[in-house]
């Protein structure tokens, strides 16, 4: 409904600013279709910047209950499923790929799983790519010391560790997990979990339903609630 200025309007001027109504109404339209077809869909690849890695970000599913369950199904079955996805990394958070950054973050990232009451042993795992700034001692040391300043409790285990921190440098991102069974499932390689193993079928794999304190933890390096998926240079 026109008010009565509007009624008084010329013609030319009232095509003209029903014009940039309508073209408004078009724009709105766009952005509303867009952001519910983003909203609805569960996986969403995402440019990761780097050769051979796909990085696909996830809505409301909990990256590291569906990575495990993956591996553990194919541990289980022995069935190769895949031909060309050589590991699947489950990525729970992201920050800035600089020293101070990933201190300031992973002091509260880890609480779930390393701040006392909680506690087990864990394994630190790094990775970078296409970043040269970072020095992967330095990186280890320090989230290491952070983890032991959690809950003294806290222990190194290299061999057989209840967690693994995985973490994994994109670039100038740093993308962070605490994993369970990284060891049983052959660090999460989908190619070699799927090969027997007598010593690693002797382990029973961590049940879906643990708390998350009972996860042990890996820095390797999808941003938040996401998943990265390596694939083989063919």
């Amino acid at each position: 409904k026109f008010s009565d200025h509007e009624e008084t309007l010329s013609g030319s001027d009232r095509e003209e600013d029903e014009d940039d109504v309508e073209a408004a109404l078009k724009k709105e339209v766009g952005q509303i279709r867009a952001c519910t077809e983003q909203k609805l869909r569960r996986f969403q690849s995402v440019e990761s910047g780097a050769n051979n890695v796909v990085f696909i970000r996830t809505q409301g599913i909990e990256p590291e209950n569906l990575v495990h369950h993956i591996l553990k199904d194919m541990h289980t079955t022995k069935k190769k499923k895949t031909r060309v996805i050589l590991r699947m990394l489950p990525i729970s958070g992201t920050c800035k790929a600089f020293m101070e950054d990933m201190k300031k973050y992973t002091e509260t990232f880890f609480e779930p799983w390393f701040k006392a009451p909680n506690k087990g042993t864990f394994q630190i795992v790094y990775k970078a790519r296409n970043n040269s700034h970072m020095s992967r001692e330095e990186v280890i040391k320090e989230l290491a010391g952070i983890v032991g300043s959690l809950n003294p409790e806290n222990k190194v285990d290299l061999n057989n560790p209840q967690y693994t921190v995985v973490v994994e440098i994109i670039k100038t991102v740093c993308c962070l997990s605490v994993v369970r069974d990284y060891v049983l499932f052959r660090k999460y390689n989908l190619q070699e979990v799927v090969k027997s193993n007598k010593e690693g079928t002797q382990q029973n794999p961590s049940g879906l339903t643990e708390e998350q304190n009972s996860n042990v933890v890996k820095p390797e390096t999808e941003e938040k609630s996401s998943k990265e998926v390596n694939q083989e240079n063919k």
